[in-house]
């Protein structure tokens, strides 16, 4: 059946999904706060005029940093803490922040280190250009820009190496040339004439692909030695739901569609995907099918896998795809799994069905205290074996606490002092909690009234088990949304002298303790090993769920100054923490993704034999290299 890209239905049941006009004035709900914006949705098509929308989407975004320009943890002049901006729950002052970062050895509020003023274009790498492939772009009117801060916004994603280079020196290459496809046939154009031309196409967004460049392994970092025209392949133009099958409970989607503007679209008809990622305000669709992406509610709604009905793939030796969007297939090798996790290196996602459900009507948040880590951990280990975690459920460690407690905003009033007093003097004197050990659990539960009621009393009787001892709604949601807030963090330590980084994996359940205790252990010694004076501040937390074992999340940072290459230290240190991960049965990466700072483990990690598959699967679909940002292999 053809598709009208004008009005798109789909059988019977479909709904009808309008274009997008040129202006649209949009309400969200994010985190807590409403957000007002005016977004532009059609630019010019002549050279690097790309309009509005794009301008807009560089101004409102760091150049240097993560996130928005306006929200950001800072000192003010008395070295009180706060966070600025107001689009997150988290936003407004915050007493506690200055005790916390200090506690940290080495950290001085006083001790500043701003960044270099953006860099000018002129002072950028030339573009290297292909006159025959320019030509053919040009004539075929799809948006294009040579402009250098274009360039320089897409030339990176959100590694420690990419942004230190962006707040002391300058990137070696960057692409040469922005393109911004409007459809799947502009995708196929492209590809086409890079591939006739010998171009090299990098994919830009949320993780390696769309989005605003979020990938954290530098899967958007231009080779060095690479001395053909880099595009930088921008899909955030194909942001529309083609079409929603309500009966089939299906949306068909255009890849480059960022996380919450997909919720909220679909929001229209009562329906989401579920997929919640910390990154969900800038990555993207496509991006999570690129990286194999996990949520924070994927206990419900599962990973992006779990989601998957229909993907399109344009590759140098044309379109991948099944003939057919149904549930499940028995025909040989499943070719979504070559694209799943693909990084960019095969080809470019452009169009996805993903499984949809109803909003559901009731949610509530909650948290657990434990008296220590060790006991939250064995909590999680029976709500995995029973098989009644909610959507979302995430244990903090004794250090990650701490800091939780540190963003908490002032007393709203004596009474409410006096509460808090009230809860840490039961804590720690009629329970005998120690609070230098003790844990804490966030829950979110989704579903209707009774499913949510059955669920938090089925976990809170295990909790009791284990000594655990409910926290409250307020701590739970506060936990959660601060979540979206917490990359944040690094921006504010870079101004302080400190390097602060995060890396993830999995782990059997059997071996969840020991990971974490020695994964800190060697941090440690390589820190000292390495010329760092002071202690490192290290942290962890459980994520993700599994019946086989658990998701973790590692945060560490110090205090770099006097290091002459501290990067390089970050990255060493980081390196031994991976190969104790490894030697403890943990995986490469759960959720992040491999790119260029993991692929040295990649043929250990799958097999001599499963990397030369992986290398003659990337040698036939594009035996030129026309995809060559060298993730994976």
């Amino acid at each position: 059946m053809a598709l009208d890209p004008m009005t798109v239905t789909f059988p019977q049941e479909s709904v009808k999904v309008e274009r997008q006009v040129t202006f649209i004035k949009v309400q969200r709900v994010f985190a807590g706060k409403l957000e007002r914006r005016e977004t532009a949705q059609g630019f010019r098509k002549e050279g690097s005029l790309i309009g509005r929308e794009l301008r807009l989407r560089q101004e409102v975004l760091k150049w240097n940093g993560w996130g928005f320009r306006d929200s950001k943890f800072e000192f003010d002049g008395d070295g009180v803490g706060s966070f600025k901006g107001t689009r997150y729950l988290l936003s407004g002052m915050l007493p506690h922040l200055r005790g916390f970062a200090e506690s940290i050895e080495g950290f001085r509020v006083e001790d500043k280190l701003p960044s270099q003023p953006e860099i000018p274009s002129e002072s950028l790498p030339k573009p290297v250009t292909h006159d025959e492939f320019f030509r053919e772009i040009h004539h075929s009117g799809i948006s294009f820009s040579l402009d250098g801060q274009d360039r320089l916004f897409r030339a990176h994603g959100h590694t420690l190496q990419e942004i230190f280079t962006l707040r002391t020196g300058l990137f070696a290459r960057i692409p040469d040339i922005v393109i911004w496809p409007g459809c799947h046939k502009d995708v196929v154009k492209i590809v086409e004439a890079a591939d006739r031309h010998n171009v090299c196409i990098i994919p830009f967004g949320g993780k390696y692909q769309f989005g605003c460049g979020t990938s954290v392994t530098n899967g958007l970092e231009c080779p060095k030695e690479e001395t053909r025209m880099i595009v930088s392949l921008d899909m955030s133009q194909m942001n529309k739901v083609l079409w929603i099958d309500e009966k089939n409970m299906t949306a068909h989607i255009e890849a480059g569609i960022v996380g919450v503007d997909l919720e909220e679209k679909l929001a229209k008809y009562g329906l989401c995907t579920g997929h919640e990622p910390d990154s969900c305000e800038f990555s993207s669709l496509g991006g999570w099918i690129a990286t194999r992406a996990s949520g924070m509610k994927k206990n419900v709604y599962g990973n992006i896998e779990d989601m998957l009905v229909h993907v399109k793939m344009v590759t140098p030796k044309g379109v991948m795809e099944k003939n057919c969007q149904v549930p499940r297939m028995s025909t040989g090798p499943d070719v979504h799994h070559l694209i799943l996790g693909s990084e960019g290196i095969l080809g470019v996602i452009t169009e996805v069905t993903l499984r949809v459900r109803p909003i559901p009507p009731c949610r509530t948040y909650g948290s657990v205290v434990f008296s220590n880590f060790d006991d939250g951990v064995n909590f999680m280990r029976e709500v995995a074996r029973q098989r009644c975690a909610p959507a979302s459920i995430r244990l903090m460690d004794n250090a990650q606490f701490k800091f939780g407690a540190s963003l908490r905003p002032p007393p709203s009033s004596m009474w409410a002092s006096l509460v808090d007093s009230l809860k840490k003097f039961y804590l720690t004197r009629l329970k005998g909690y120690d609070l230098d050990q003790l844990a804490i659990l966030t829950l979110l539960c989704e579903g209707t009234q009774e499913e949510v009621a059955a669920q938090e009393k089925r976990v809170y009787k295990i909790a009791s088990q284990f000594g655990g001892l409910a926290g409250g709604e307020e701590n739970g949601q506060r936990g959660y949304m601060l979540t979206f807030a917490i990359a944040y963090l690094r921006d504010l330590a870079l101004d302080h002298h400190c390097i602060a980084e995060s890396f993830e994996t999995t782990v059997p359940w059997d071996r969840v303790h020991d990971l974490c205790r020695n994964v800190k252990e060697r941090i440690r010694q390589e820190c000292k090993a390495h010329g760092v004076k002071n202690e490192p501040y290290l942290t962890c937390r459980v994520t993700q769920l599994y019946d086989t074992g658990a998701c973790i999340y590692f945060y560490f940072g110090f205090f770099y100054k006097g290091l002459p290459d501290p990067v390089h230290v970050y990255e060493a240190i980081e390196s031994a923490a991976r190969e104790e991960i490894i030697a403890h049965g943990g995986s490469l990466s759960h959720h992040h993704g491999v790119g260029k700072i993991r692929k040295k483990w990649m043929k250990s990690t799958i097999s001599d034999t499963g990397y030369d598959t992986l290398r003659a699967v990337k040698n036939s679909l594009d035996p030129r290299n026309v995809f060559g940002s060298k993730n994976l292999l």
